[in-house]
């Protein structure tokens, strides 16, 4: 969590050549600096260098005084007013250009730098900021090489793994670290995030409580403001009512989102995603109140772009955060039939997301609300074909968008290309039902004899052999093929052991498309963490 953000010191007149001894100045200026006066600190270093131009150690305690006070435009403009002597201030130069947010030029900056502890440690924030997220851990491995005992830094490695998508690793890692998720309340935050990964959802809870515990009684302790406090423990309030809305519990998550914005804390990010997550627990509710909150954080755009967040945003949210605000307001647009603005943000979305899948969906969603089901199946299959390897979702939304507009030849062709799922039972019975509209019975009996015999070889934990068998003995009976209805029926009776143990197998439900893993981006709203 970042710090207070101070006021900026204004610029100080130049001084006169002081009558003061310089020794008498570095004790003033080591003196301001130990009690943490900055602002004092920095006007103290200038007094250093009227009389010792160049001197090295004053221009370094200068740059970090300044840094210290926020004044990184000041830092960065003494940096580069100092190229000309022989001192090298990269390190500085990158964290300041790291604090404006221009990423790559700072990383520019740490090229061909030694990869000690402080380079690493910016090194893997930059990257952090940048959504790299296994180089930020490469980064982090070489750091904890230099044994660094900070609470802060193992903080971060946390946040790291969680972010990663190694979730898994966190317990063990936390342990190689020697820390406890009690250590700080951003220890306790982070591993709460990572037990909400793992879907321990109940759990994760109890962290966020404990997290707020600790935040509250530590940062009392360093005098902080209550507003300041709440500021400070945003993000857990919003963590907190996520955890809610997970469990099922979402009149309880509605409540605290409102409050949280009623309260509207300083912390811009948990702003945001309280309102993102409020926006897609509505749903198509409120969709003209949804929309207003959401076009508060989304702007226009400068500089090429044509929208960018409000706040800074754009540097604080992480890349899904980021898609998921533009998902809902796109979905909203649609639901309010604003199609002009709707096509002038779907439009953006590949070159904002290029790596996502969400924009194309968007896209067919768009189509399929101006009436365009062929050009949205189109838009689906080129991009399946051109990008195999994220083709998943995009088939399963054509099949869902072909089904629907009664394409059934369509849907089965792109259910049939999604190889991973061929043998579920909800893919069975979505393929076993679009053949049979079709006319095309010994397709859909082909389906069944296909998922028997995969059954029969698979090594799973949950066999849905008996459910498979169950309902091709129920689909040949149906059809005229008594003989090898009794068949399918003999195997379920042998597999039991006595008939009475088939019954209840009637009332089990074959599901649709949805249990496959398909999301109806026309009307499924994202919520993140």
């Amino acid at each position: 969590m970042p710090p207070k953000a101070k006021a900026s010191p204004k610029a100080s007149p130049a001084q006169p050549t002081p009558s003061v001894p310089i020794e008498d100045l570095f004790t003033s200026l080591h003196r301001h600096v130990r009690d943490f006066e900055y602002e004092q600190a920095a006007k103290v270093a200038d007094q250093v260098l009227a009389v010792a131009p160049g001197d090295e150690d004053a221009l370094r305690c200068k740059v970090v005084a300044l840094i210290k006070s926020d004044a990184i435009e000041m830092a960065l403009s003494t940096i580069q007013g100092s190229r000309h002597l022989p001192v090298d201030l990269k390190f500085y130069e990158a964290y300041c250009l790291y604090r404006q947010n221009k990423l790559y030029e700072a990383m520019k900056l740490l090229d061909g730098q030694e990869r000690n502890s402080v380079i690493l440690q910016l090194e893997s924030q930059i990257l952090y900021r940048l959504g790299k997220m296994e180089a930020c851990m490469d980064s982090y491995e070489k750091i904890q090489r230099f044994k660094i005992d900070s609470l802060d830094l193992k903080a971060n490695i946390i946040a790291a793994l969680v972010a990663a998508g190694r979730s898994a690793e966190v317990q063990g890692t936390m342990e190689a670290l020697k820390v406890k998720a009690a250590s700080s309340f951003e220890l306790a935050y982070n591993y709460a995030c990572s037990l909400i990964e793992k879907k321990k959802y109940a759990e994760a809870e109890q962290q966020l409580l404990s997290a707020r515990r600790i935040g509250q009684e530590m940062l009392m302790e360093e005098d902080y403001a209550d507003d300041e406090i709440e500021s400070e423990l945003a993000p857990i309030a919003v963590q907190l009512a996520y955890a809610h809305q997970l469990q099922g519990r979402t009149q309880e998550a509605i409540e605290a989102y409102t409050a949280i914005l009623n309260r509207n804390p300083s912390d811009y990010p948990s702003l945001a995603v309280a309102t993102n997550n409020l926006v897609s627990l509505r749903g198509t509710k409120d969709v003209s109140d949804s929309l207003r909150r959401l076009d508060r954080l989304i702007e226009k755009g400068s500089g090429g772009k044509q929208f960018q967040l409000a706040n800074g945003l754009d540097f604080k949210l992480s890349s899904r955060q980021k898609e998921s605000l533009y998902s809902n307001r796109l979905l909203l647009l649609l639901q309010a039939n604003k199609m002009d603005q709707a096509q002038e943000l779907v439009a953006v979305l590949p070159d904002m997301f290029p790596d996502s899948v969400m924009p194309v969906l968007l896209q067919a969603a768009l189509h399929v609300r101006e009436k365009k089901v062929a050009k949205a199946e189109e838009v689906l299959i080129q991009y399946a074909n051109k990008f195999p390897d994220k083709s998943m979702p995009v088939l399963l939304a054509r099949a869902q968008i072909a089904a629907a507009a009664g394409h059934y030849q369509i849907s089965t062709e792109s259910l049939l290309k999604v190889r991973d799922i061929q043998h579920m039972a909800a893919t069975v019975a979505t393929l076993v039902s679009l053949q049979e509209r079709m006319g095309d019975y010994n397709g859909a009996a082909g389906v069944l004899d296909s998922a028997i015999q995969w059954w029969k070889n698979a090594m799973t934990e949950e066999n849905k052999l008996d459910l498979i068998i169950h309902e091709a003995a129920n689909f040949k009976l149906n059809h005229g093929r008594e003989d090898e209805a009794s068949q399918l029926y003999e195997k379920l009776v042998k597999s039991h052991g006595n008939i009475e143990a088939l019954v209840g197998h009637d009332d089990r439900c074959w599901t649709g498309l949805e249990k496959a893993g398909y999301r109806n981006v026309e009307t499924t709203f994202w919520s993140e963490g």
